[in-house]
């Protein structure tokens, strides 16, 4: 009866189910038996008289408080309950159900293993805390053990508890909404996690520790290695749906899987080194002494592979020896003391010599060698405990006539207001020339999420809207208030739109409006705003969007409706401060502007543009998407190490561009989706599969050239002056000197016709004095000398192959070079380019 009088809401509910959270756009969402009550001081009657104690009614006949959650972000889809209780005292139950679409700020950093604590604020949207107060109806630990006991949602997430307190926004009784606060914290049940995501990795990555055993000499290790890394990235490719997005935090789980990649790219990589020293380390220079001091001697006691002591060869000792006997009698004696049959094994003695020495460079079991080869099982142990150790881890002048009131009540009042809602329908002013001041203000409370490809904003925000009714006018004391709060229905309301909207409201319905004594109306609401914006995603995601919310009156022109704007530092301070959605996006700034546009009826037309600026949050692209491929991109650089002699270069290079594609087609839902621009990471991602199947493509042509060179014809002579001298000497491979010991074995028929006439003229001597028992062993010591002879020029040819051979074999090995330097040229250009782009992205903002 008195508008000084607060009305008290008791309000309490039941949780009834939790039915999803959304990390990416921070969003809880639950479903509620929500419960008020509240006294209608012009009810009462005699329940014995009037033959009941209570009545359901209709809703819309009564006067509903406008409690809102304020981190309500959607409209609420539950079924439309139209009836309440009304009982002889006039206290009335309104009960109804509510599905929350609620912000929350989540923080999934521990995730499977998370505890949220999310907030639901209940208040008044409209009116302060000298009109409407708010009160808990039962306790915290009854809304639980309730809530607990109807829940029939079993699914990802558990109910903890529920608590509750009330605070107050002000000091003054006057400036305040009345609050209740509630927190929920649900928990997150893990099993299915665990087992589908961190036991299979956990097995993969005993893998890969295991696979450290193979011999690298006799198994190929990196096709295995780059097979597990293939079977890894289908694995995060199947359980993709599983992880959680967001763009504020990296869940620990997500660190866990990118180093465990990490681990496996490493071993990769080592691998590749091991198999690189174990096929040309005859061709290294010898060890350096810090190597073999730090490497050998400390780090091989550490890992328990002590340096190996340096033992005489069992074949050399014997063959020298053998030498410098042969050597000795004949600087005395001269060869015609020695028997032809010594001569001969001398000279088989020569022959398996160079045979030795031909196969030992081959297999590059030198002392160097060995020394460079010693350093490769100490990356074994260090791996292992690498593995360990990441493992733990809002005034106008007006004349309006006075309104009288009977009584210094509501009611009279309400009723001294009848005219002024008749002439709802025109606009407040008693001179139609004078324009109404519309001034726009606003909080923005979230940032749901971008649609790229559809060029849409969606947020949310609390809009206020002031302007002055000419026709309203009373004296406080004589109606017994200075303000009343009435259904919007009944008054004018300009018709300020957002010009950008593309969508209908979908946010909770707010119906009250105030309305002062001086005519001041005072109109707010929550506002779910899908707006068109050009979003520019070419640095993506280090990308910042300028979107604008223009407010204008859609019909009336500026002779009619001005429209202006409160202060932009308020407006950007208290979004910030409000803001309960930590997801994708950050809030940069805010800053507005007004146009004036010409009319065709002579009259102008405005406009109020604010511009607002947000920011991705990069981290979760970074981590998913930009490390990865780095990973995938340097096992591809490190893989021309791998000699392609020995080890089947192209089929590692195959299984790496696939696993590379599974990579891209598991993070597909991360890139952006739109027809306007390509985004530089795009841009870079695509370059990386090119670099890749140009990779394959020469390794194919390297290949060949290794296995079918020798029936190639001649290097043509443009080739050899380019390829050879010119980009040979450009990659640090210049052309080899042409080996005059291979143009001395040319002919084996020649060796075999100057042998016998040497022999022959031997045996014009002596040949009388010795028995025919050794003209017979001197024969076959000739015929085998042929034979072996025969062998060593077979075996070198094998080995070395003819000129023709080698230098088509250096072209593929230039071309090689060649193009290891290009991979890096590449892979340090992209680095700097996306990295200038992103620094002045931000210090263009």
């Amino acid at each position: 009866m008195n508008l000084t009088t607060p009305t008290n809401i008791i309000t309490y509910f039941t949780m009834y189910g939790i039915l999803g959270v959304d990390e990416k756009a921070q969003l809880l969402e639950t479903y509620i038996w929500l419960h008020y009550w509240w006294q209608n001081e012009f009810v009462t009657w005699d329940p014995v008289q009037c033959g009941s104690e209570k009545i359901s009614l209709p809703r819309s006949k009564f006067w509903v408080p406008d409690i809102v959650i304020n981190e309500f972000m959607d409209e609420n889809t539950a079924p439309f309950v139209p009836y309440l209780y009304l009982y002889h005292d006039g206290r009335v139950h309104d009960a109804l159900p509510v599905k929350v679409v609620s912000s929350c700020n989540l923080d999934i950093y521990t995730f499977p293993f998370d505890v949220q604590n999310c907030t639901m604020t209940f208040n008044s949207y409209l009116h302060y805390a000298m009109d409407i107060q708010i009160f808990l109806g039962k306790s915290a630990e009854n809304i639980t053990l309730n809530s607990k006991s109807v829940m029939t949602t079993m699914g990802e997430w558990e109910l903890l508890e529920i608590t509750s307190y009330k605070h107050k926004s002000g000091q003054d009784k006057n400036d305040y909404i009345d609050e209740l606060t509630f927190h929920v914290r649900v928990r997150r049940r893990a099993t299915l996690y665990v087992v589908n995501l961190l036991i299979p990795s956990c097995f993969l990555i005993t893998v890969d520790l295991f696979s450290f055993l193979l011999p690298p000499q006799a198994v190929d290790r990196s096709a295995f290695k780059m097979t597990l890394i293939l079977g890894y990235t289908v694995f995060l490719l199947i359980m993709n749906d599983l992880l959680p997005i967001t763009g504020n935090t990296i869940p620990l789980i997500n660190v866990f899987f990118s180093l465990c990649l990490a681990l496996m790219v490493t071993s990769l990589l080592e691998t590749i080194l091991i198999t690189n020293l174990l096929n040309g380390a005859a061709d290294f220079a010898p060890l350096p002494r810090w190597i073999r001091v730090i490497v050998l001697q400390f780090l091989g006691c550490v890992v328990c592979l002590p340096q190996r002591t340096k033992k005489p060869k069992a074949f050399e000792m014997p063959v020298v020896a053998k030498q410098k006997a042969n050597e000795g009698p004949s600087e005395v004696a001269g060869p015609g003391a020695e028997g032809r049959a010594v001569q001969e094994l001398r000279s088989l003695g020569k022959d398996l010599q160079a045979i030795r020495l031909q196969v030992e460079k081959q297999t590059g079991q030198s002392e160097s060698s060995e020394e460079w080869i010693q350093c490769c099982p100490l990356k074994v142990k260090p791996s292992k405990v690498l593995f360990v150790f990441i493992s733990l881890l809002l005034y106008a002048p007006c004349s309006p006539a006075m309104l009288n009131c009977t009584r210094p009540d509501t009611p009279s009042l309400l009723e001294a207001l009848e005219p002024v809602f008749k002439l709802r329908t025109i606009r407040p002013v008693m001179d139609m020339s004078t324009p109404t001041n519309v001034t726009i203000d606003f909080v923005l409370v979230g940032i749901l999420g971008v649609d790229e490809k559809a060029q849409v904003l969606t947020t949310y925000i609390w809009q206020t809207l002031v302007w002055r009714n000419e026709f309203v006018s009373w004296d406080p004391e004589q109606c017994g208030s200075s303000w009343i709060t009435i259904p919007r229905k009944l008054l004018w309301v300009p018709d300020v739109v957002i010009n950008e909207f593309m969508e209908k409201n979908k946010a909770p319905f707010v119906p009250y409006s105030y309305l002062f004594s001086d005519g001041l109306v005072i109109d707010e609401k929550p506002v779910r705003v899908v707006s068109s914006c050009r979003l520019d995603i070419y640095t993506f995601p280090f990308d910042i969007q300028n979107c604008t919310l223009s407010f204008n009156s859609y019909l009336h022109t500026i002779s009619a409706v001005y429209v202006n704007h409160s202060s932009i530092e308020k407006i950007v301070e208290l979004s910030k401060q409000v803001m309960t959605s930590k997801g994708e996006w950050q809030l940069v700034g805010i800053t507005v502007k007004t146009y004036i546009f010409p009319t065709t009826v002579g009259d102008d037309y405005q406009e109020v543009r604010f511009y607002v600026s947000l920011r991705r949050q990069a981290t979760m692209y970074v981590v998913n998407l930009l490390i990865p491929s780095c990973f995938l991109i340097t096992v591809d650089l490190f893989s021309f190490l791998l000699p392609p002699k020995s080890v089947d270069r192209s089929l590692f290079k195959m299984t790496l561009i696939l696993g590379y594609t599974v990579f891209l087609f598991s993070m597909n839902d991360l890139l952006p989706i739109t027809g306007d621009a390509i985004p530089l990471i795009n841009v870079f991602l695509s370059l990386c599969l090119t670099m890749m199947m140009a990779s394959l493509l020469e390794t194919i042509l390297i290949t060949n050239l290794l296995c079918g060179s020798a029936h190639y014809c001649p290097v043509p002579r443009f080739v050899r002056v380019f390829v050879l001298q010119i980009l040979g000497r450009l990659v640090l491979l210049p052309p080899k000197p042409r080996d005059l010991e291979d143009r001395v074995i040319q002919n084996p028929a020649a060796e075999e016709i100057k042998e016998p006439s040497l022999v022959v003229e031997g045996r014009e001597a002596p040949e009388q004095k010795g028995p025919l028992e050794e003209d017979k062993a001197l024969q076959e010591l000739k015929s085998l000398g042929r034979e072996l002879q025969d062998f060593r020029l077979q075996l070198k040819r094998q080995l070395d192959g003819n000129q023709g051979s080698e230098e088509w074999i250096q072209v593929g090995f230039i071309i090689d070079r060649l193009l290891f330097g290009l991979y890096i040229l590449f892979i340090l250009v992209s680095f700097i380019t996306m990295t200038v782009i992103w620094m002045q992205s931000y210090n263009t903002s």
